[in-house]
């Protein structure tokens, strides 16, 4: 089967998963996910399920992405906050979404990697940022859309400053390796923040500033499974 027809079987299984947001599906399927995968694993480009990327860091399943993507209420006008790089992946998704994506990523090479791919592709509504997500971009802030591609033990308060007025952020809240939940927060007008989960996912822990130059902080952004 060829990898345009996996695509579209692809599509099929998402809507069948409950994605109906047809803008959603017309990123997702405008998005060359063989692209964001090493050579080895081309044949699994678009089946839903994670895939390594290198340095212990794995691309989420189609379905993750397509399901904090919907929540997220992306219009073409908006300015959205990404928080990990991780691949790209996501990254390339948003930007068919919104007027311009703002990404940040604390791995020096996995951001390297992903801009390169990202300028491959010819998206040009993308900056990225080498960085601790935790801070969030204050210099460009307020965002009317921000999303976490990693798992916060509880929801980072400059993230939440940094969403401003109506604007929505979906985030994965939990403990690595314990249960986790995707939350959608939402702004009112007023300023007024509620709160709704969404599902359980797995995702690797959202970590708190930069690795050091012995680079032992391994854990990084990209890898999200549904629980």
């Amino acid at each position: 089967m060829s990898l345009e027809a996996r695509k579209i079987r692809l599509i099929m299984q998402l809507r069948q998963a409950g994605i109906s947001d047809t803008a959603v599906l017309s990123a997702l399927e405008r998005v060359p996910r063989e692209h964001f995968v090493p050579a080895a694993f081309q044949d699994q480009a678009y089946e839903n399920r994670t895939l390594p990327i290198g340095r212990g860091q794995t691309l989420s399943q189609p379905e993750v992405v397509a399901t904090m993507t919907q929540a997220l209420l992306c219009g073409p006008r908006m300015k959205v906050l990404e928080i990990g790089t991780g691949s790209g992946y996501q990254t390339a998704v948003l930007s068919r979404l919104c007027r311009r994506v703002y990404t940040i990523e604390r791995h020096r090479t996995l951001l390297r990697a992903a801009e390169e791919r990202l300028l491959a592709l010819r998206l040009h509504n993308i900056t990225a940022h080498y960085g601790d997500g935790w801070q969030g971009w204050p210099a460009q802030a307020p965002f009317q859309r921000v999303i976490v591609t990693a798992a916060a033990a509880e929801v980072p308060g400059a993230l939440v400053d940094q969403l401003g007025a109506e604007g929505v952020m979906v985030i994965p809240v939990g403990r690595d390796g314990r249960e986790q939940d995707l939350l959608r927060f939402r702004r009112d007008d007023r300023g007024i923040l509620s709160e709704e989960r969404l599902c359980g996912v797995r995702f690797v822990p959202l970590i708190l500033g930069v690795p050091g130059e012995d680079g032992r902080s391994t854990a990084g952004p990209d890898g999200g499974s549904l629980a």
